[in-house]
């Protein structure tokens, strides 16, 4: 490891290392998705060019990236590539799976029995309990500052099954907020309206710069036997390197809450939308039943129409219309 040569822009980008193990999570995401994607076209139903683009390339792309690239071939002799790999394993990565709205693709694409069961299990307590924001965020940041401020960072660094398992915790943890916040099924409570998943989201792009400040200005080293013993001779000091690290995951984590907020901006004006559609709809369907077919008889009980006795939003509009 210590001979690997200087990291360079241009082997920042031309590095690349196979992870078996990443290899075959991503295949299989991938696969799974494509099957889903190709059960709904053989039933004559569409799904999203953009939701399988946002899958493919964001999701499982990055995933590569972390595990497979320059990311992966320096995480061992420099501290900051390692930094990076772990957020976008845990923010980056996580964002572009739930952009492809999996949970819903299963849902419409499984049997009906076997949906049924997926359904269940997403409404299941223990699901419901690990996919409640606080708590999923809570997951997120102890997982984070677990792995830096414990033995288990540098454990990992030596053992590479060990460093597998970090992937995958880090990923399922970024998951288990972003997926149920971003996918169209009810897989949170009714009170996670559109306006309340915003703050959530604002509010956890704040937590998640925790772990990445407290790494920048910690003085105690992380993992720093590992790194005193295995840094190259052209590395930056190790302090130097740490530091750098740690403002590469402010910096990560600032940036990607904006499109994860973009998103559920959008989701929002879209539902806003259908709701509208759907209401003027039923407003059409009350107006053409409440026009009169015959003339009014003049005489001492004449009935008011319901529009203006009523007090529902249905009877508002028509008031406001006519």
């Amino acid at each position: 490891m210590e001979n690997l040569p200087q990291l360079t822009v241009g082997r920042l980008f031309s590095s690349w290392q196979a992870d078996v193990p990443a290899l075959l999570v991503v295949v299989l995401l991938g696969g799974l998705y494509g099957w889903g994607v190709l059960r709904l076209r053989r039933r004559g139903e569409s799904w999203p060019v953009a939701r399988t683009v946002a899958f493919a390339v964001f999701g499982l792309g990055t995933i590569v990236v972390a595990t497979m690239s320059a990311l992966a071939v320096y995480d061992r002799v420099l501290f900051w590539p390692a930094a990076v790999q772990n957020v976008l394993l845990d923010l980056i990565a996580p964002l572009g799976l739930a952009l492809g709205d999996p949970l819903r693709l299963a849902l419409r694409a499984l049997p009906e029995r076997a949906a049924a069961r997926a359904q269940g299990a997403l409404t299941g307590r223990v699901l419901r309990l690990l996919t409640f924001p606080l708590v999923s965020t809570a997951l997120v940041l102890t997982t984070e500052l677990t792995i830096y401020f414990t033995p288990y960072f540098e454990t990992a660094l030596a053992n590479n099954w060990l460093h597998q398992l970090m992937y995958l915790q880090l990923l399922l943890a970024g998951s288990l907020f972003v997926l149920p916040v971003l996918t169209r099924e009810e897989a949170l409570p009714a009170w996670c309206t559109h306006p309340v998943r915003a703050a959530l989201v604002f509010v956890d792009g704040i937590i998640d710069a925790v772990p990445g400040i407290v790494v920048m200005t910690h003085g105690t080293l992380i993992a720093g036997s590992w790194y005193l013993a295995h840094a190259p001779s052209w590395a930056p000091d190790v302090q130097h390197d740490q530091q750098l690290g740690g403002g590469a995951m402010v910096g990560i984590a600032e940036l990607v809450a904006i499109p994860f907020l973009l998103a559920i901006l959008v989701q929002w004006a879209r539902t806003e939308r259908a709701e509208t559609v759907a209401l003027d709809r039923r407003l059409d369907t009350e107006l053409e039943r409440a026009t009169p077919t015959e003339a009014v008889v003049d005489g001492p009980e004449l009935v008011r129409p319901w529009w203006e006795t009523e007090n529902s939003e249905v009877a508002q509009r028509i008031r406001g219309q006519r």
